[in-house]
């Protein structure tokens, strides 16, 4: 097998960590691609198994084998043109979230993926599987909280802006022509990834939505700043047995207000409370006892071999073996991305929006 790592940089490093954690039998080959002399050079140094390359398209332009993998990890505004690029020479083709810029680009390569026969994934799958969201996942479906009616999955933090307090040297971040968008497009990646694996929708209705960009003295002067600090939306999942069920949703990377989170599903039986991040690995069920709540805590943490940024690696991999897998490929990828775009154009039309689940 051959896994080709578009991008040097820091998330290239921890795709080549999750690399060397895969099965010895499959003798993976690693190459890496960079225009950026000097990220290549350090790249070579810490991953001396990989052959370097300073152009993607020179790197990929051997004849494909079935089993390659690309990994697009660059910045958001390269990823169609690299994934198409690398799906058109054959190969399977794993994209650094968000998948890319808007609804055409997706669609566009979910078509030629298709066409070539090839698996489209995307890297927001890395919060899958833990044991916590696992038993979550298990309550909802055991039909423990009864019939499910609303979900609150809210994550406030006053300072942590990318672009500004984390990561300040990658401005573009904070150009939306650049990343897409702002915090939404940053962590609604894994937040609509863990949502949908939960309630596997028929459709989305995103009926309301709002985003804000808040001030503060810091705010850069010297780069394109014009996307979102906070955003949040109403949407109702609509499920295959014809129930619904209402998500509050809300994010700030940036608040005046009180900095918090709280993920808490809701039901005519019971209530499950929880982080499907990293803040804590309890689980806090609350259900009726002769009238009054009666909680219970447990704690489930995950101790597997691959961490959760070797997820998509992993997982990716398991995929093209043809084995059971997490993955987020093709369709789904895709919807997931979609339900993020809605949010986008509601805020911007102030008019509803749908997005209906894709059949393969």
């Amino acid at each position: 097998m051959r896994i080709y790592l578009i991008g040097a940089g820091v998330i290239g490093k921890a795709h080549a960590e999750a690399i060397r954690k895969l099965p010895a039998e499959d003798a993976i080959e690693v190459k890496v691609a960079d225009p950026n002399p000097k990220a290549l050079a350090a790249f070579v140094e810490a991953y001396p198994e990989a052959t370097a390359y300073s152009d993607a398209q020179a790197m990929l332009a051997e004849e494909a084998n079935e089993d390659d993998i690309v990994v697009v990890g660059t910045p958001p505004f390269t990823h169609f043109e690299l994934a198409r690029m690398a799906l058109e020479t054959g190969r399977h083709v794993l994209c650094e979230k968000p998948l890319v810029m808007n609804a055409e680009e997706a669609k566009t390569l979910l078509e030629i993926a298709k066409r070539q026969n090839r698996l489209l994934g995307c890297c927001s799958d890395r919060f899958l599987g833990l044991p916590k969201t696992e038993e979550v996942k298990s309550l909802l479906q055991s039909q423990a909280l009864g019939d499910v009616y609303k979900i609150s999955f809210v994550y406030r933090v006053q300072r942590g802006r990318s672009g500004v307090e984390y990561q300040p040297e990658s401005k573009w971040f904070l150009d939306r022509s650049k990343g897409g968008g702002g915090i939404l497009i940053d962590w609604g990646p894994y937040d609509f990834t863990v949502l949908n694996d939960l309630l596997q929708p028929e459709s989305v209705d995103v009926v309301a939505a709002w985003m804000s960009q808040p001030k503060t003295q810091i705010d850069p002067t010297d780069t394109k700043y014009d996307v979102e600090g906070h955003v949040g939306a109403t949407i109702k999942y609509n499920l295959a047995d014809g129930k619904s069920v209402w998500l509050q949703y809300e994010r700030a990377t940036c608040t005046h207000g009180e900095a918090y989170h709280h993920v808490e599903v809701e039901g005519t039986l019971g209530a499950v409370k929880w982080s499907p991040y990293f803040e804590s690995d309890e689980i806090v069920f609350k259900q009726d006892k002769e009238g009054q709540v009666d909680a219970k805590e447990s704690q489930l943490p995950y101790t597997g071999l691959y961490n959760i940024m070797d997820h998509p690696i992993y997982y990716f991999y398991l995929q093209v073996k043809g084995k059971e897998t997490r993955a987020i490929i093709n369709e789904q990828a895709v919807f997931n991305f979609l339900c993020m775009q809605a949010i986008y154009e509601c805020a911007e039309s102030g008019s509803s929006k749908t997005v209906s689940k894709l059949r393969a």
